[in-house]
């Protein structure tokens, strides 16, 4: 097959291109090299390299020429917490990913595995002991300000207990990135409807792994964590460190979302992308630490008002539906990222 991969020159790019290659696939990488992420430097990549942005629809149809197949992971990262921030995030996810279904339409190119997030579900559910599963109320400043972290319910205001997110649960993205996010969802879905194509939306969790980029928030908080390691500086946990997530190896992620164009799932369908294991970024910190030799982590009580407290996957669809097994031990993984 051959298969067209946006954003295909950054951090899980590079390892999905490696799978599919592995995997026999012919592969052309379409990535516009954003200075805020690849800081001029062009990547040297195992298949051909063809520069250009997703929101220019004439690069984007040559690109499609021959292709069975997209991969489309490129987007802006990051929060996106700033409301200044928001148009670039809805020119670059949204736009772009229009640009590119409207040249798909026109190319006859049917199969698309999209890179979503687990972002798109905001805080997910919760277990009150008295309401059973709620979708938490939003958390206070004044709240967070008195360390009281957990959300809470939305009928009784008590604390909540976190529970996982299956992929039928209340989309409620409480961010920038994440509301472009949800709308690349939506508007593949009414691409699909309207052409009788398929999409696999993977909802993606924390990633981590070799070539992860250093010293940029967008990064994730494990490259947060290492890069000031690697300072001799201690990290700093925001809350009190239980923030619960699932810290996915970017090998995994690459597996399961190739395993998703092989697949050819019927219609829309999405997927949680996790390990299945849940972490706290408290545990992440601490085995970075003794990973790296580095000072014990410091909590610090800080916060960001549109951070989510927990978020965490029910992966078995992906499980069960694609066959895969169990990936890289989390242990296994903070090692080799302490390594590379």
């Amino acid at each position: 097959m051959r298969v067209l991969v946006t954003g295909g020159a950054g951090f899980i790019g590079r390892h999905l291109v490696r799978e599919l290659l592995t995997r026999g696939h012919e592969v052309l990488v379409f990535d516009s090299l954003r200075p805020d992420v690849h800081h001029g430097v062009r990547p040297q990549l195992e298949t051909r390299l063809l520069v250009g942005d997703v929101r220019d629809p004439a690069a984007v149809e040559g690109a499609l020429a021959g292709v069975d197949g997209v991969c489309h992971l490129a987007a802006k990262v990051g929060l996106g917490v700033d409301v200044q921030d928001l148009p670039d995030y809805a020119d670059s996810n949204d736009h772009g990913t229009a640009v590119l279904l409207a040249a798909m339409a026109r190319t006859g190119v049917s199969r698309l595995v999209l890179a979503s997030s687990m972002v798109v579900y905001g805080e997910g559910f919760g277990r009150c002991l008295t309401h059973g599963l709620v979708s938490p109320a939003p958390r206070l400043e004044a709240a967070l300000e008195r360390g009281q972290f957990e959300p809470p319910c939305p009928i009784c205001g008590r604390p909540l207990a976190p529970a996982l997110v299956a992929e039928d649960a209340p989309l409620d993205p409480r961010n920038a990135y994440a509301a472009t996010k949800l709308a690349q969802e939506h508007l593949a879905s009414s691409w699909a409807r309207s052409t009788g194509a398929t999409v696999a939306a993977m909802r993606y969790h924390n990633v981590y792994g070799p070539g992860m980029p250093r010293d940029t928030p967008y990064a994730g908080v494990a490259a947060i964590f290492l890069s000031t390691l690697r300072r001799g500086e201690a990290p700093q946990v925001y809350e009190d460190g239980g923030q619960r997530r699932d810290f996915v190896h970017v090998r995994d992620v690459a597996a399961a979302t190739a395993q998703a164009l092989d697949a050819e799932v019927t219609g829309v369908r999405a997927f949680n992308v996790g390990s299945g294991v849940v972490r706290t970024v408290g545990e992440m910190a601490r085995a970075l630490a003794v990973s790296t030799g580095g000072p014990e982590p410091i909590v610090t009580g800080a916060y960001r008002l549109g951070d989510v407290r927990h978020i965490t996957a029910d992966s078995s669809r992906l499980r069960a539906e694609f066959g895969l097994g169990a990936g890289v031990d989390f242990n296994d993984g903070m090692r080799e990222l302490a390594q590379q």
